[in-house]
């Protein structure tokens, strides 16, 4: 660090532990009305409205469901859990909801895992419940749709040379047959021309190449407004199209028809434990939580002790809140692979004030083809863990006045058999962590912004060189306005109630 540079940091060091000093964002910022207004690359891309994330797509109250049946601990706990759950999921839905079971002060002995497979069934303790996994190595609750996606009539293609990442609107060969509220799939291939041009083709581990990516990534969203054959969605794009990567194929849109997926199901007010696991994450393993295909969920005011991957919100899961999520661990878990506390496959998923304690793993990681928005905001994960996208190329992801011992958004190069590339288009608000890896893929980019630590250039996993080049770092030790990226936009998307009733 240059003389200057170093004396700068000091200042705003001293600034920040004094009370602060507040700066404002080129790339994000309040016009002369008071309104967001988002600076863009020379390619069109911006910071995108992140505000859409959590139960029913951001802004809603997580409800009180009214108890329909109590359980008491004492006897086969497990099965007793189940049949007043499939008791309940037999119930009409009112106003999309049959009830909530109740399960009461005490310990609950589970030798098996709980499910939930229909909509509007709520688990609940009551502060005092303990979910204590006994037996062979199991999941705790599982709460599963069985998602069935059918597309309904021909694609079409995007006929656009570049769509940047942030948009609503682009432009497609055909919209013949579509309406507004209809929902679409977008397909993205995944080419050998992209592929090299991510540099991602010259993975080798012990000798032999590492497959990054193959076949296709996916999104979906609504269509929100039809002009001709220019098509407005809902929610923004997470990622960029760009045609000399992606044709031929190209990208193709059609309107699907999603079934199968469970909704207005909730897990709260539980202790989850297990027994300590010293053990390496191949070996089975106690797992507290994991949400499949499921939309306008959530989970709250869960207290986890000692379960690996403990919980995981799956593939084909959207709009879901996790809110007040503690995990905790009193051994660590063995070997050089390690697990995550909270791992994300879904979309428009919210993780607000969620705490992790303890080394040797992954507090927050996405899965591959992860598609935002997607948001961490006000967690808090503390010992030598890392908060890192995980595999192979995900995208739209917030992290919004978060702390942890190191945040990431970088090239894993040949870990996990070549996880590659994890994240592009993503964004560090305001963040406080001893390092920062914020890395700009080719094409891509991603923002370090307002952040308290200190920012380091890497190699790839197992290189020396070359350093990968940084994304976007702006304001180091200056917080910026404002304070919370995700609640401006949700505050300016839908009004002060909206963030009075996620509890702001």
């Amino acid at each position: 660090m240059k003389p200057r540079q170093a004396i700068l940091a000091l200042v705003g060091a001293i600034l920040i532990a004094a009370g602060g000093c507040t700066a404002t964002s080129r790339w994000v910022y309040a016009n002369s009305s008071g309104k967001l207004a988002y600076r863009a690359l020379p390619t069109g891309d911006h910071i995108m409205d992140f505000s859409y994330a959590g139960y029913r797509g951001g802004g809603v109250a997580i409800p009180n469901v009214p108890a329909k049946i109590t359980v008491y601990p004492g006897g086969d706990d497990a099965a007793n859990i189940q049949s007043a759950i499939d008791q309940v999921s037999r119930l009409p839905l009112e106003n999309g909801q049959r009830g909530a079971v109740l399960l009461a002060s005490g310990t609950f002995n589970c030798d098996r895992t709980i499910f939930i497979h229909a909509g509007g069934v709520v688990l609940r303790g009551t502060g005092g419940t303990v979910l204590n996994l006994i037996g062979k190595p199991h999941v705790g609750i599982i709460a599963a749709g069985k998602a069935a996606i059918v597309e309904q009539g021909q694609p079409t293609l995007i006929t656009e040379a570049y769509v940047p990442s942030g948009t609503t609107t682009f432009n497609v060969a055909s919209s013949a047959g579509w309406r507004i509220g209809d929902t679409i799939q977008i397909t993205r291939p995944v080419t050998a021309a992209w592929v090299h041009f991510m540099e991602m083709d010259n993975l080798v581990r012990n000798g032999k190449p590492q497959r990054w990516l193959a076949g296709k990534i996916q999104a979906y969203r609504v269509i929100a407004g039809i002009s001709g054959n220019a098509i407005t969605v809902t929610i923004p794009l997470s990622d960029d199209y760009d045609v000399r990567y992606l044709n031929p194929p190209g990208t193709s849109v059609v309107k699907v028809n999603i079934s199968g997926l469970i909704s207005e199901v909730g897990i709260e007010h539980l202790r989850i434990v297990s027994p300590p696991q010293p053990i390496q994450i191949a070996a089975p393993q106690f797992n507290a939580l994991k949400l499949n295909d499921v939309t306008d969920a959530w989970a709250r005011d869960l207290d986890i002790h000692d379960t690996i991957n403990s919980t995981d919100v799956g593939d084909g899961s959207s709009r879901v809140t996790m809110l007040r999520i503690h995990t905790t661990h009193s051994v660590v878990t063995l070997g050089a692979a390690l697990p995550m506390d909270f791992g994300d496959h879904g979309t428009q998923v919210l993780y607000d004030h969620c705490t992790a304690a303890g080394g040797h793993q992954y507090y927050f990681a996405t899965f591959g083809r992860t598609q935002g928005p997607n948001v961490l905001l006000n967690c808090t994960f503390t010992g030598d863990g890392r908060v890192q996208p995980h595999q192979r190329w995900s995208t739209g992801l917030l992290i919004d006045n978060c702390q942890a011992d190191g945040i990431d958004l970088m090239n894993r190069g040949i870990m996990g058999s070549g996880h590659g590339w994890t994240m592009g288009w993503g964004v560090l608000w305001n963040c406080t962590a001893k390092t920062f890896v914020v890395q700009e893929p080719p094409g891509t980019e991603n923002w370090e912004i307002g952040c308290v630590g200190t920012p380091q250039l890497q190699a790839r996993p197992f290189d020396q060189q070359p350093k990968l080049p940084p994304g976007i770092v702006e304001s180091t030790h200056h917080r910026v306005t404002p304070r919370s990226l995700y609640l401006e936009q949700l505050r300016q998307r839908l009004g002060d109630d909206a963030v009075k009733n996620i509890g702001y």
